[in-house]
């Protein structure tokens, strides 16, 4: 089958709200959480930088289960998250610097009490 050699284009993310409301978007391949969330209406990740790494208002709790399946945090990223509004914790993130591949669909992502 031709089709099923193709890879996925379609991913998945699950954001939930401090209230626990879950929401799942679609994401291509290659896109940022962040980008995905202001695609389709994710209103607590601000991004005010517009995905530089240089506001903190795109910061996430990553579901500690999918943590060794991102990328190495950047020196930027990591000073940039002692700056955030919430609470900085160990699986925090910002969503900007966490782009979509097929080993995080699906991915589970808390959003904090506030970004500002």
């Amino acid at each position: 089958m031709a089709g099923a050699a193709q890879e996925r284009t379609v991913l998945k993310i699950i954001f939930v709200s401090p209230d626990g409301a879950r929401r799942t978007v679609d994401a291509a391949p290659g896109t940022s959480v962040m980008q995905a969330a202001l695609a389709q209406g994710v209103d607590e990740i601000y991004a005010d930088c517009g995905g530089a790494a240089m506001c903190a208002t795109c910061h996430i709790y990553v579901d500690e289960s999918y943590l060794d399946r991102l990328s190495p945090m950047a020196d930027d990223e990591n000073d940039m998250l002692d700056a955030t509004s919430s609470e900085r914790r160990k699986n925090s993130r910002l969503s900007c610097q966490v782009k979509m591949t097929e080993s995080l669909d699906g991915i589970v992502v808390h959003l904090p009490e506030s970004q500002t």
